[in-house]
């Protein structure tokens, strides 16, 4: 029986990214239910302190390919130096984080193995010599079943799981690729100009929908609270949808999944893929005036009422309780 092969994502500071440890969780949980072990890799340069934290932080014993070639992302050498991981831990299921970098290189690996690829998937079950992956389509509306045989390449949603905080006993160990005459080469990173925070990070959030009315609204009512709170804005999909803000505001299955400490929903419906962008926040705040609004189902607390009379008193109270 094939091992499952995680192959872990650097962030821009060099460290793996959360998202690679919310891999690690499913991979385990994977490798528990079918009876195979789990296998690493870490792609890049100058990255085996991070591979070590890898392997100790979930991932089991790791392979490392530490070339110059990767210190930039590249598909053509990330393809190659999975396929040579592929083969060097026997693996049969390859997972990966369903980010820019994932959904790049994951269907040409797939593609070069003649394997299955399921993109975004946020469960995964062995089922007898196969295995049965789950992933929501129409924006959430409905969550698919698919069944896959052979050899898996598949791609994680994140925020699905939750990033794996155990250890592990394991080891890394240096993989060679001959990465010599690459016809894919970086030539350089434009950075787009930051028009919002990562909301995937954040312990508070406070959101609006269209209920908040107008774009200007939203600093006038929302931003406010969220400074009082210490937390981020963020905003549904008609609210993007309409121009109001830009898309990485955006809280949904088409935007950020996320799971914060605190939700707060002003003027918000709760259409079914906003809901599954932030169903997983540990505590949820609703205020819209339609007593019947589906974002009340999965609120701890709901106030039916006017948001314009709520929102500005209740920043006003923090920030009186603060001092």
């Amino acid at each position: 029986m094939g091992n499952i092969l995680i192959v872990a994502e650097l962030g821009q500071d060099g460290a793996i990214r959360d998202a690679s440890y919310e891999v690690v969780t499913l991979a385990r949980k994977l490798a528990e239910a079918t009876g195979r072990g789990t296998r690493g890799l870490v792609l890049g340069s100058d990255v085996g302190d991070a591979a070590g934290k890898f392997a100790a932080g979930g991932a089991g014993d790791t392979l490392v390919v530490d070339n110059p070639a990767l210190a930039n992302y590249n598909v053509e050498g990330f393809n190659k130096a999975i396929r040579a991981a592929i083969e060097a831990t026997d693996a049969e299921v390859v997972l990966l984080s369903n980010t820019p970098i994932g959904w790049d290189v994951a269907p040409r690996v797939a593609a070069g193995l003649d394997a299955a690829f399921v993109s975004d998937c946020f469960n995964i079950e062995g089922s007898g010599d196969g295995f049965t992956l789950f992933r929501r389509i129409f924006n959430g509306k409905l969550d698919a079943e698919l069944s896959a045989s052979g050899i898996l390449v598949a791609t994680v949603q994140p925020g699905a799981n939750d990033a794996f905080e155990g250890s592990s006993d394991g080891a890394t160990t240096a993989l060679e690729v001959d990465l010599d005459g690459l016809r894919v080469q970086f030539v350089e990173v434009k950075q787009a100009a930051a028009t919002g925070v990562d909301l995937s990070k954040a312990d508070i959030i406070v959101s609006g929908g269209r209920g908040v009315g107008a774009p200007e609204k939203f600093g006038e009512v929302i931003q406010p609270l969220a400074d009082a709170l210490g937390g981020a804005m963020g905003a549904s999909r008609p609210v993007v949808d309409a121009g109001w803000l830009d898309h990485p505001y955006q809280v949904g299955s088409s935007g950020q999944v996320v799971t914060p400490k605190l939700y707060v929903a002003c003027g918000i419906s709760g259409a079914i893929q906003h809901l599954v962008g932030m169903k997983g926040s540990n505590y949820v705040i609703a205020i819209n005036k339609d007593p019947d609004a589906p974002i009340f189902e999965v609120a701890d607390i709901g106030v039916v009422a006017d948001l314009f009379d709520i929102v500005p008193a209740l920043t006003k109270a923090v920030g009186a309780a603060k001092g």
